[in-house]
C-alpha cells in the first residue's frame, strides 16, 4: 500500500502520552488557575442532575496563513484562539455551552446551564481521574509547533520558489497563486467517567493554483499537499512535484475537448478521486445518519452492499497523515475500522453518543471543528483497499468511456445516496486507447449502486497528498481519502458534447 511518501524522519521524537497531558495542562489549565480537582468538582455539580454522559473540551490553537499572488505576498494572518466546550447528555438529548474564556467562573456557568438537560435528583458522581492517555504509548506525529519551524523570510521564499518554478516551466503560465498554512492545536478532554486525555496536533499545508493562456483560451490547474508535521515537510522535491502537477494539468486542459455525455464505463484514477468514495459512501456510513434511519445504508449491516473485492476502511492511525489523530475529540483512541469487507457492510463509524444509543462499539470518530462545536461522527482517512489488476490493464479494458484522473467539487444526498461530481482532469478512451483530454465531465450516480458496478480494482492504492477538508453541519475538519484505480461499469456522465 502506498501511503504516499511521508518521510517524517526529520521530526522530533513523538510525544508520549503523559508528556502530552503535562504540556496541555501547562497551556490550558495552570495559566487559568485550574486544576484537575476543579474539574472533578465541576462534574459533581453537573451530576446533581441525572445525566448519561458529560465532558469538557479545552483547546488552544495557533494558526497562520501566507498567500502569494502576482509575485507578491499579498496577505498574511496569524491567530490565537482558545476556549472550552461543556456538554451534558441525557438519553438522546444534548445540552452544550462554550466559552472563549477559560476560568472557574465560566465553567461553573456552563455546567449549570447544561445540566438542566437531565432531571434533578442525580447522584454526585465522584471521578477517579486518569492523568494522561494511559491507552497510548507514543504519538502519530511530532509535538513541535510547525509555525516556528521556518522564519518569516523563509516562508516568503518558499512561496516565491513556487512562482518561479511554475513560470519557468512554460511561458503560457500567466498567473500563479500559492498559499502556506500552519496550525498548532493543543486539546485536553475530561469526561465524566474519569478519563482525562490530551493531544498535541500540528498541521501544515501548501496549495498551488496556476492559470495558463493560449490563443485567448484560459485554463487552470491546482495541486498541493500537507501533513501533521512541520514546514520541513515541504522540501524542494515535493514542492517541485506539486508545481509541475498544477502546471501540467493547466496545459493539458488547454488542449481539452468537450466531454461526451451519457451512460458509459468510467475508470477512476488512484488517490484523490477517493473523494468520491468519501462523499458518496463515507458520509452514509456515519453513525448519526444510520441511527436516525436517514442513510441509504441504515439497518443493512451484514448485507452485500458492494461488488466482491470492495473493502473500505476508515483509518485514523496512519503516521503523519492529515486525517490522522492519536485520539478523537472525546478522548477515544482512533483505530482502523473496516466498514465494508469484500462487498459486505460490516459497521459504521461512531462517536460516543450514537454508539451508546445504537449499542455498538466506539470507533474513535467523534470529531469537532473547535471547542465551540459539538462532536459528531466524522471520517478520518477513508479509503478502499487495493485489488489485483494492473492500472494499465484497467484502462485498456475500456471500449468507449471516461478515464477520470482527478476530481473537483461535488455533492451528495445522504438519504438516497445520489451524488454529482466534476472531473477536473479526465480523458476520453476508445478501444482501450486514451484519445484526448476532455473538459466539463460530470459524474452522476448513486453511491450504493455504483459500488455494485465495480468490476476491476487496481493494485495501486494511493492516498491523497494531504489536502482534504470535510464539511458537515457547518463544521470543517481535515481528512484523508484514497483508493486504487477502479473500473465502474455503468455510470452517467454529464458532458458538454
Amino acid at each position: 500500500m502506498n501511503t504516499s511518501d511521508l518521510p517524517l524522519h526529520h521530526l522530533a521524537a513523538p510525544l508520549e502520552a503523559n508528556q502530552a497531558f503535562d504540556l496541555a495542562n501547562s497551556v490550558l489549565l495552570k495559566p487559568n488557575g485550574l486544576s484537575t480537582s476543579d474539574l472533578d468538582h465541576l462534574f459533581g455539580v453537573m451530576h446533581a442532575h441525572r445525566l448519561d454522559d458529560a465532558d469538557l473540551y479545552f483547546q488552544h490553537t495557533r494558526s497562520e496563513q501566507w498567500s502569494l499572488e502576482e509575485g507578491i505576498v499579498k496577505s498574511g494572518s496569524f491567530n490565537i484562539d482558545q476556549g472550552v466546550g461543556v456538554r451534558a447528555i441525557s438519553g438522546d438529548k444534548t445540552a452544550f455551552a462554550y466559552s472563549d474564556v477559560i476560568s472557574a467562573e465560566a465553567l461553573l456557568k456552563a455546567a449549570n446551564a447544561t445540566r438542566v438537560i437531565g432531571p434533578k435528583g442525580g447522584m454526585v458522581k465522584l471521578r477517579n481521574p486518569i492523568i494522561g492517555q494511559s491507552h497510548l504509548s507514543t504519538s502519530l506525529y511530532s509535538h513541535l509547533n510547525p509555525l516556528d519551524s521556518l522564519k518569516p523570510p523563509e516562508k516568503i521564499a518558499l512561496l516565491e520558489q513556487i512562482e518561479r518554478r511554475a513560470k519557468a516551466r512554460d511561458p503560457r503560465i500567466i498567473q500563479v497563486m500559492a498559499s502556506l498554512a500552519g496550525e498548532f492545536d493543543v486539546v485536553l478532554v475530561a469526561r465524566a467517567n474519569g478519563l482525562m486525555a490530551a493531544d498535541i496536533r500540528p498541521l501544515v499545508r501548501v496549495s498551488v493554483h496556476v492559470i495558463a493562456e493560449q490563443n485567448g483560451r484560459r485554463e487552470s490547474g491546482s495541486a498541493g499537499g500537507g501533513a501533521r508535521t512541520d514546514y520541513g515537510f515541504f522540501n524542494a522535491e515535493r514542492i517541485h512535484q506539486w508545481v509541475d502537477e498544477a502546471v501540467d494539468n493547466a496545459l493539458l486542459n488547454l488542449g481539452s475537448r468537450p466531454a461526451p455525455a451519457g451512460p458509459m464505463t468510467v475508470v477512476m484514477g488512484p488517490g484523490w478521486p477517493g473523494v468520491l468514495l468519501h462523499e458518496a459512501i463515507g458520509h452514509g456510513l456515519e453513525g448519526d445518519f444510520n441511527r436516525k434511519g436517514s442513510s441509504a445504508f441504515s439497518g443493512r449491516i451484514g448485507e452485500r452492499v458492494a461488488a466482491k473485492g470492495v473493502t473500505v476502511v476508515d483509518d485514523g492511525t496512519l503516521s503523519g497523515r492529515r486525517g490522522s489523530l492519536n485520539m478523537d475529540d472525546e478522548g477515544t483512541p482512533t483505530q482502523c475500522t473496516t466498514l465494508i469487507e469484500d462487498g459486505v457492510l460490516k459497521g459504521y463509524i461512531q462517536d460516543s453518543l450514537n454508539a451508546r444509543l445504537m449499542k455498538m462499539p466506539l470507533t474513535g470518530n467523534g470529531r469537532r471543528e473547535s471547542f465551540a462545536s459539538l462532536p459528531l461522527p466524522r471520517m478520518t482517512n477513508t479509503y478502499m483497499l487495493a485489488g489485483q489488476y494492473d492500472p494499465q490493464e484497467i484502462v485498456a479494458s475500456i471500449d468507449r468511456g471516461l478515464y477520470a484522473v482527478n476530481f473537483g467539487g461535488g455533492q451528495v444526498d445522504i438519504t438516497s445516496g445520489k451524488f454529482v461530481f466534476s472531473a477536473s482532469v479526465a480523458y476520453w478512451v476508445e478501444n482501450g486507447k486514451i484519445q484526448y483530454p476532455v473538459k466539463g465531465a460530470t459524474i452522476i450516480g448513486n453511491g450504493p449502486e455504483s459500488l455494485k458496478q465495480v468490476t476491476m480494482i487496481g493494485n495501486d492504492l494511493r492516498l491523497d497528498s494531504g489536502v482534504g477538508v470535510c464539511g458537515k453541519e457547518g463544521q470543517s475538519v481535515p481528512v484523508g481519502v484514497g483508493q486504487p484505480t477502479l473500473r465502474i461499469n455503468q455510470m452517467t456522465v454529464g458532458g458538454t458534447a
